[in-house]
């Protein structure tokens, strides 16, 4: 946890000033993300001058409390491998603490309200959190700054869990965010902050102060929470926490030959003993690493090498991409949905459940697409390409049913779900906005014979395959009714049969596709609720026709 960088200027948002503020009075420091010691000018405001610091984490039953009507073990909003994962960040974050002379307070309840009463009890004069993009915390915080601006209360709400401030990058470019990442890079240049050393060591910190009659607890643990009968038998191997995070980032920069090489999308999205990513973006998701020290890590691995890779593809690209999406979703009015988001294709995507469902609990009937689903329940995470596979399969590659019913399900799953990349990749695999090559698509067969020809990947997360000889693995329904005896595995019966012909699929998704794109064309993007509907009647007439033309064939 000690490194010898110096103190530097970071860029904060300005504080909002009380007046007279009292010298050596108490600091309240409202953990939401940035769950870190390091880098963090929230954390650091929040000591200086002040005579105690109560840092508090509030815990929203609405995200943690167990949810029995949900698909997967978890809250309403969090699946259990992200719940647990935020639970042991905070767990590493409140040791930290204490080595610092501190402690973390963990309370419970509606965070807004929380807030605010304990600002009331301690008579606190400087509140400090980390500024957050993400609509959910944009309200949230509204409701503590109107308040503490009536209290006479300092408000200091630094930028630090982008490299960029999504603000300044919008008002370079007129108000508007760039939809491109080329524009991004040209308009954002390098960061602010970049050019000293960040401040990523603190000796101590001030003490807690008196709690009163707020009810502070521990960490609770997720049997404490009321999670009593979830699965044992293969929990996510990546455990929360800056110091696992600080660990995993020291390995990644060691191999700096690794770095230099670094190309995505390059990579081997089968391999799950030594994953070919670095596996940093759930601690960068809960803020455990700081995206700011990573960069600086980078740049200084790139000055002691002869070359390296550069952006889109390098690993300092990769972090510039989750700034772009950040800068993208805070300036774009309904990103998180189809309708009424002007830079989302309006398509008509079909609402069948059962198709959703056959891929979310990974019974498509191919073997690559419900292994990576297994993956996901599992582990929380998968690699990349993975992702781009299972999510390219749900919408445009074969079943043709809409984005935002399968970001839910990452968005519920993932460890490293964050609303902004999520919504921006669901759009960009759907080919509803940023990519449009909607004939570009992944196979569900061809695809993951590249990477793992003997199916390795598959037999581990589809025990139900493993004796499937290699010719078969992908296509286990072409193997001899012999050989799937011999192998345990019925197909129909011990592994489901494909939910559809791949072949025939993916063409019905092209045609759709590219009727929706000459419709959004033709309406210059104004299209409506009708214009939709008419347009899925056409559809489905016209597949109709085909099917009649062919059954027409095979009885002339």
């Amino acid at each position: 946890m000690r490194f010898s960088h110096s103190l530097s200027k970071t860029p904060f948002l300005a504080p909002i000033m009380a007046s007279g503020l009292e010298s050596g009075s108490a600091s309240l420091m409202w953990f939401r993300k940035g769950l870190r010691i390091h880098d963090n000018p929230a954390l650091e405001y929040a000591s200086r001058g002040s005579k105690c610091v109560y840092p508090v984490f509030v815990i929203d039953p609405h995200y943690m409390e167990p949810d029995p009507t949900a698909f997967s073990p978890g809250s309403t909003l969090a699946g259990l491998n992200r719940i647990r994962f935020l639970l042991e960040s905070l767990v590493d974050l409140d040791l930290s603490s204490k080595r610092l002379g501190s402690k973390l307070l963990i309370l419970k309840g509606e965070p807004s309200e929380v807030v605010i009463r304990c600002l009331k009890e301690w008579d606190i004069k400087k509140l400090c959190f980390e500024y957050d993009t993400d609509p959910y915390y944009l309200a949230l915080d509204k409701k503590v700054k109107d308040y503490a601006s009536t209290a006479g209360i300092e408000v200091f709400s630094p930028v630090s869990h982008t490299l960029f401030n999504p603000v300044d990058i919008i008002q370079k470019n007129g108000g508007r965010p760039p939809l491109s990442y080329q524009s991004f890079l040209k308009l954002a240049g390098q960061p602010s902050w970049a050019s000293s050393p960040l401040s990523i060591s603190i000796s101590s910190l001030p003490p807690v102060g008196d709690v009163g009659s707020c009810e502070i607890t521990g960490v609770p643990t997720v049997e404490e929470l009321g999670y009593r009968d979830y699965e044992k038998d293969e929990l996510t191997p990546f455990r929360g926490g800056e110091s696992e995070a600080l660990k995993r980032l020291r390995e990644s920069i060691s191999n700096k030959e690794w770095v230099a090489n670094f190309e995505k999308p390059k990579g081997d999205p089968s391999a799950y003993v030594n994953p070919a990513t670095t596996v940093l973006s759930p601690y960068l998701k809960f803020g455990c690493l700081s995206s700011r020290y990573f960069y600086q890590c980078l740049s200084d691995v790139y000055k002691t090498v002869k070359k390296h890779t550069s952006p889109p593809v390098s690993l300092l690209g990769q972090l510039l991409w989750r700034d772009f999406f950040y800068t993208v979703a805070f300036g774009t009015p309904n990103f998180d949905q189809m309708k009424g988001n002007r830079i989302c294709k309006q398509i008509p995507w079909n609402t069948d459940d059962e198709l959703l469902v056959a891929w979310r609990e990974a019974r498509t009937g191919y073997p690559w697409i419900d292994a990576i689903m297994v993956q996901l329940h599992k582990w929380g995470w998968m690699h990349h390409l993975a992702r781009h596979c299972v999510a390219c399969f749900l919408t445009r590659g074969d079943l043709f049913v809409h984005w935002e019913k399968g970001r839910d399900v990452f968005e519920r799953l993932l460890i490293d779900s964050d609303w902004a990349i999520n919504n921006g990749n669901w759009m960009w695999l759907s080919c509803s906005s940023f990519f449009y090559q909607y004939n570009r698509i992944y196979s569900p067969v061809s695809f993951a014979k590249k990477f793992d020809p003997n199916g390795n990947y598959v037999r581990h997360f589809l025990p139900v395959l493993k004796d499937m000889p290699k010719q078969y693995i992908y296509e286990p329904w072409t193997a001899p009714l012999s050989v799937q005896s011999k192998a345990k595995c019925i197909i129909g019966r011990d592994y489901p049969k494909p939910v559809v012909s791949h072949d025939s699929a993916s063409k019905e998704c092209k045609r759709k596709l590219g009727e929706a794109y000459a419709l959004n064309q033709k309406l210059n993007g104004q299209v409506s609720e009708e214009d939709l509907k008419n347009l899925r009647r056409k559809l489905e007439e016209d597949k109709e026709q085909e099917s009649r033309r062919q059954r027409q064939k095979l009885t002339g």
